[in-house]
């Protein structure tokens, strides 16, 4: 399969050519642990024990490579497993990482209560700002770590910008790519050196199935994480594997229909005399639009807002949906609704990135909008 293909036609085809024995269209789940071994050392295809290799991983691993434009891609059990497995590929005691002062709970807890331990430092940057993180790096700074659009603020960074300050300071670039996914940005291609993803979230769609993912643009840095990934065993398995291209497969199509939903619900939300305040990128008042605009091919299906009364009226809002669910994770067809400060960002309760109490994220689905409208309009009250 081409790289010069659509980015519609990789999602379907990459890594997917028909099943040589069979012709089967869909890439079999190789439900295996180990392979018949032509002779000692005569691996068949390469293949010897399932958290080294397995074909249907592979296949997924090849279409995550070609979606975002990599040269190596890597799939593993979460999202978090994927970061951690970059981490310790990346990093050794003593070395140092800018992080964005808005992240996702689970990267800032792995940073301060996990990898902390081993010797490892941190510090926050506001990463919209290529002043300020060029004023946090220091001389054992290895790598440069941002999330855009960020989670839950919507924050966005100029990836092409902090490539630059990065690699001036001998570091490399990490972006989180989950919220935008690589049919709305892809960032190798604006500098970056690592994108990560948990492919729970879009790329999977269907709040069916849990992982992650690592694609990198040099081949040796490539190399270097599987050799991590195979040591380290937090591999996807192949029936996660297989559920997660099928996802990618209508990931253009969901996306579209994401994006669309989410704008109206910022319309709704703008005229709300409840809601103070409105984070999504596609707002032209958004400090960091034009950015946006020009990296992204549309601005997604995630929208945060506060609601006017405090904590406990945001909490109500959340309470109050019905065809929202209220739940964690995002991404899925389904719509979901939550209260940062009390659920997916309580790790960084009391640190720099601690949200607002009044906050509340929305991942808009891909139900009728005119529906998910009447829902938060009953909600807010």
């Amino acid at each position: 399969m081409s790289d010069q293909h659509s980015f519609e036609t990789l999602a379907i085809h990459a890594g997917q050519e028909p099943d040589p024995l069979t012709g089967a269209v869909v890439p079999p789940i190789y439900q295996v642990s180990t392979y018949k071994q032509d002779g000692v050392g005569g691996l068949r295809g390469g293949y010897e024990y399932s958290r080294s290799g397995n074909p249907t991983r592979t296949a997924l691993e090849e279409n995550l490579a070609a979606l975002e434009g990599g040269t190596r891609g890597l799939a593993f059990a979460s999202g978090l497993a994927a970061e951690d497995c970059l981490l310790r590929t990346l990093l050794s005691p003593g070395d140092h990482v800018v992080i964005p002062n808005d992240a996702y709970g689970g990267t800032f807890r792995l940073f301060a209560k996990v990898v902390s331990r081993w010797g490892v430092e941190w510090s926050v940057a506001d990463t919209s700002s290529p002043d300020a993180v060029r004023a946090a790096i220091r001389p054992e700074t290895k790598a440069v770590w941002v999330e855009t659009p960020s989670n839950p603020l919507l924050g966005i960074t100029d990836i092409a910008a902090i490539a630059t300050v990065a690699h001036e300071a001998g570091a490399k670039l990490v972006v989180d790519n989950t919220f935008a996914s690589p049919y709305l940005q892809q960032p190798l291609a604006l500098g970056a050196d690592v994108v990560v993803h948990s492919t729970t979230k879009y790329m999977g769609g269907h709040s069916d199935v849990v992982g992650g993912a690592l694609i990198t643009a040099d081949a040796g840095l490539g190399e270097e994480l599987a050799y991590h990934q195979n040591a380290m065993g937090a591999v996807a398995g192949p029936f996660d594997s297989w559920l997660t291209m099928r996802g990618i497969k209508t990931l253009a199509v969901r996306m579209d229909r994401h994006t669309a939903n989410a704008e109206r619900v910022v319309e709704l939300l703008l005229a709300h005399p409840k809601v103070t305040q409105v984070y999504y990128p596609g707002l032209p008042e958004h400090p960091l639009h034009e950015v946006a605009a020009k990296q992204m091919r549309a601005f997604g299906g995630m929208v945060s807002f506060r609601v006017a009364g405090g904590e406990e009226a945001a909490v109500e809002v959340c309470n109050r949906t019905k065809l929202f669910t209220l739940g964690e994770s995002l991404g899925g067809v389904e719509s979901l609704i939550e209260h940062p400060g009390r659920m997916t960002h309580a790790s960084v309760a009391g640190s720099a990135l601690e949200v607002p109490a009044d906050l509340v994220r929305a991942s808009v689905g891909i139900e009728s909008a005119d529906d998910l409208l009447a829902d938060l309009t009953q909600a807010l009250g």
